[in-house]
């Protein structure tokens, strides 16, 4: 029974991890304008999923350095959770789509649920990265190991933050503040058509003095294969409901000819640098961006 405890390097081993794990999560987690998690109750269920996973990391070489291979079996059955709460974030968001002032989308609810996944898995490994790294010093002193293990989480935490950081609206268009017009009952942005829904005179007035339009022009023809998306651009219009409120309109316009899109809201709050702001730091969805390079590798290789 004795020879089954952990030995004391190896609880100071997997103590420093979960630590050095659970804070890594910590620091992917904060709450923007986006308001997405939710505080406390989303803050405290992330920073839990955050450390079963530091803990699952922490215990994996103790448990294999003991020869207890039982224990390393339960990391795949952690991986199905993980994917199953991956789901269940899921599911929770498409309940809300009803409720919202606009859609999300599917596509933004599936990038946000693969996100926190992706963030409980590097919670993990830099817990595995500090475990491994303890275990090889393990003849040196423990105050060198703790330091070592550390730095090298810190690394890994750098890493795959660097690795998994995504683009932004900002990074693909340019953002600017555009001027609504109404003309022949019809809603013109920046002399761009937008709708012939706009109600009656009563509505065309609010329009005209409270409404606010955001016009997203790419900076490249190819960015459009992303801009394009549907998904991405119901992305924007949800953020910037979200962020602003609507008191009663909100319109969405792609021009087909030079891909500009225009955005008009009768906002609850009218700021026209947090609208902006709120555009350029919209999330680039990762089913909608596309990359060139295997197309054009393809290309070179049949030409």
């Amino acid at each position: 029974m004795r020879s089954q405890l952990l030995s004391t390097p190896h609880l100071v081993e997997i103590i420093t991890a979960v630590i050095c794990g659970t804070m890594s999560r910590i620091a992917t987690l904060r709450e923007d304008y986006r308001q997405y998690p939710t505080f406390p109750n989303g803050y405290l269920n992330q920073v839990v999923m955050g450390f079963v996973a530091a803990l699952l990391g922490a215990v994996m070489v103790p448990a294999i350095m003991t020869g207890n291979f039982t224990a390393v079996t339960f990391l795949a059955l952690a991986i199905r959770q993980f994917q199953a709460v991956r789901q269940l974030e899921q599911k929770s968001l498409l309940l809300l789509e009803d409720v919202e002032y606009t859609h999300r989308g599917h596509a933004y609810i599936d990038g946000i649920s693969k996100t926190f996944e992706a963030r409980n898995y590097s919670a993990l490994s830099v817990a595995l990265v500090i475990g491994i790294i303890m275990e090889v010093m393990e003849h040196n002193s423990p105050s060198l190991r703790v330091i070592a293990g550390i730095a090298g989480g810190i690394c890994v935490f750098v890493l795959l933050s660097r690795m998994t950081k995504g683009q932004i609206i900002a990074d693909l268009a340019e953002v600017t503040v555009a001027q609504i017009h109404i003309r022949n009952h019809e809603l013109y942005v920046d002399g761009m058509f937008v709708s012939n829904r706009v109600g009656i005179e009563r509505g065309q007035e609010m329009l005209i003095t409270e409404g606010m339009a955001v016009m997203v022009k790419p900076k490249h023809q190819h960015f459009r294969v992303t801009l394009d998306n549907f998904g991405q651009r119901q992305a924007i219009l949800f953020e910037l409901t979200r962020g602003l409120g609507v008191k009663r309109y909100h319109y969405m316009r792609k021009n087909y000819d030079d891909g500009r899109i225009a955005f008009a809201i009768v906002p609850i709050i009218r700021d026209e640098e947090r609208m902006i702001q709120i555009v350029r730091h919209t999330p680039v969805l990762e089913t909608s961006k596309k990359t060139h390079s295997p197309l054009r590798n393809w290309v070179n290789r049949h030409e």
